[in-house]
């Protein structure tokens, strides 16, 4: 066990995704403008990276047009846990994978990482429910979705 996992299990919390484990990776820049007054990429940019690495993916594989797709995923949940700081300037990988793929709900694993350290410095989860752009009712995950998703699975 190492040092980061045993310091998480006393404190109850899981410990640091691997990347290794992950299917899907995206490079992504940080800013001058992601830190904060402390010195570190603050809080809410994880989660704005986390909505970049499954969107980049989806419209990367054609199955999201986000301003004409029929039917569309919304976020409903996020969740994350931080281990350690990410820093700028430095590149952030974001690692996906799908957790669950329902009939009309995708759940998102995704971790962030930097440096060489194989182990996540933060790490969540982001659920999409699918709904119909029009009547916002729910709708199932189209099978285009579907079909890309499902290797991530």
């Amino acid at each position: 066990m190492t040092g980061t996992e045993a310091t998480a299990k006393q404190a109850g919390r899981e410990a640091p995704f691997l990347l290794a484990d992950f299917p899907h990776v995206l490079t992504l820049s940080t800013r001058w403008a992601d830190v904060d007054v402390y010195g570190h990429v603050n809080n809410v940019v994880y989660y704005s990276y986390f909505d970049t690495v499954v969107n980049e993916h989806l419209i990367a594989h054609g199955v999201l047009d986000p301003q004409a797709s029929p039917v569309i995923g919304l976020v409903v949940e996020t969740r994350c846990t931080y281990f350690r700081s990410l820093t700028f300037p430095a590149p952030v990988t974001a690692a996906m994978r799908v957790a669950k793929l329902g009939a009309s709900s995708v759940r998102y694993e995704i971790a962030l990482f930097q440096g060489e350290d194989p182990r996540a410095a933060a790490q969540g989860h982001f659920v999409h429910v699918y709904v119909d752009r029009a009547t916002q009712r729910p709708a199932a995950v189209p099978d285009a979705v579907r079909r890309v998703l499902q290797p991530l699975a």
